[in-house]
C-alpha cells in the first residue's frame, strides 16, 4: 500500500474554498428563487406537477419522509457517533455530530430568519411564509454527509452511494408530497455542504503533524460517478426548466399538463443532482481528513 503524507495546508485552502463556494451558491439561489417572480414561477410550477402520478408513490414518498423525526435523528447521530468511536476516532465523532447539528440548527435558524416576499404568484402558500431550506432535506443529507465522514475506507464508496442516493430521494420526496419547493431541498443540501467542510476543517485542527494517507483510499471513482452524474442531472434540469420561461405569463393553474410536467421532473432532477456533487466532493476530501495511517 502506498502512503503519503498529508498537505493540511492545501487541504484547508480546499476547503475554505469549497465551503465560501456553496455558501456564494445558497446566497444566489435564494436570490433568484424567492425574490425573484421568474423563480418563484419556477418553483410554483413544478410544486403544482407534483399531483402528476401522485397517487402511484404517494406510500413510498409517506415512508422516507415519516422516517425523519427529532428521535429518530438523535439515534442516528448515536450511531453515526458509535461508528467513530469503535474505529478509535474520537474528534471525528466530535465532527460528524458537529456536522449534523451544525446543519439543522442552521436550516431552522435561516427558516425562521430569511423572508419571502408575496409576489402574488402562488397566494395560498405566501401566508405560510419562507420555506427554504427543507429541515427533512437538511436531516437526509447531513446524515448521509456524516456518514461517509465516519465509515472505513473499505466501505466508504458504498456508503456515499446509499448516502447519497437517500438524501436525494427524500429532498425530491419533499417536493412529491407538496411539503417544498425544489429550491427549499436545494438548499438544504447546500446548508449540509458547508457544515461538511467545517467539520473536515476540525477534523484538520486534530490531525497529527505527519499523518499519512493510502492513494487507494481517495475513491476518484466513485467521486467522478457522482459528481459527473450529479452536474449531468443539473445540467437536463436547467435545460428543462429554461424550456418554460416563455410561457411565464400563463397563469400556473392554466399550464398544460406537459408543462408541468417538465418542470416537477426537471426539478426532481436538479435535486437529485445537487446532492450527487455535494457528497461527491465530500468523498474526494475525507481520505485527507481521515487519514488511515494517524502517522
Amino acid at each position: 500500500m502506498r502512503v503519503h503524507a498529508t498537505a493540511r495546508g492545501g487541504t484547508a485552502v480546499w476547503l475554505v474554498v469549497l465551503a465560501l463556494a456553496q455558501v456564494a451558491a445558497f446566497a444566489l439561489l435564494w436570490r433568484l428563487a424567492v425574490h425573484t417572480g421568474t423563480g418563484q414561477w419556477l418553483d410554483t410550477v413544478a410544486l403544482t406537477g407534483n399531483r402528476i402520478g401522485q397517487q402511484r408513490i404517494e406510500g413510498l414518498v409517506d415512508r422516507v419522509l415519516n422516517a425523519m423525526s427529532v428521535v429518530s435523528l438523535l439515534a442516528v447521530t448515536v450511531v453515526i457517533g458509535f461508528i467513530a468511536l469503535i474505529r478509535g476516532r474520537k474528534a471525528l465523532a466530535l465532527g460528524a455530530t458537529l456536522l449534523i447539528a451544525g446543519a439543522n440548527v442552521t436550516t431552522q435558524l435561516l427558516k425562521f430568519g430569511l423572508d419571502r416576499p408575496a409576489l402574488g404568484i402562488d397566494p395560498q402558500r405566501d401566508a405560510v411564509g419562507n420555506s427554504l431550506p427543507s429541515g427533512h432535506a437538511t436531516v437526509a443529507a447531513s446524515v448521509a454527509l456524516a456518514l461517509v465522514l465516519v465509515l472505513p475506507p473499505k466501505v466508504r464508496a458504498l456508503g456515499a452511494y446509499l448516502g447519497g442516493a437517500y438524501a436525494a430521494v427524500a429532498g425530491v420526496a419533499t417536493l412529491s408530497a407538496g411539503w417544498h419547493r425544489p429550491s427549499d431541498a436545494v438548499a438544504a443540501f447546500l446548508v449540509a455542504g458547508v457544515w461538511a467542510a467545517l467539520a473536515g476543517l476540525f477534523l484538520l485542527v486534530f490531525q497529527r503533524e505527519q499523518a499519512q494517507v493510502a492513494r487507494e483510499d481517495a475513491h476518484g471513482l466513485a467521486a467522478a460517478v457522482l459528481g459527473l452524474g450529479g452536474l449531468a442531472a443539473v445540467v437536463v434540469s436547467g435545460l428543462a426548466v429554461s424550456s418554460l420561461l416563455g410561457q411565464q405569463q400563463i397563469a400556473v393553474d392554466e399550464l398544460t399538463r406537459r408543462t408541468l410536467f417538465i418542470g416537477y421532473a426537471g426539478s426532481a432532477a436538479g435535486i437529485a443532482g445537487t446532492m450527487g456533487v455535494v457528497t461527491a466532493l465530500v468523498l474526494l476530501s475525507v481520505h485527507r481528513l481521515v487519514p488511515r495511517h494517524k502517522g
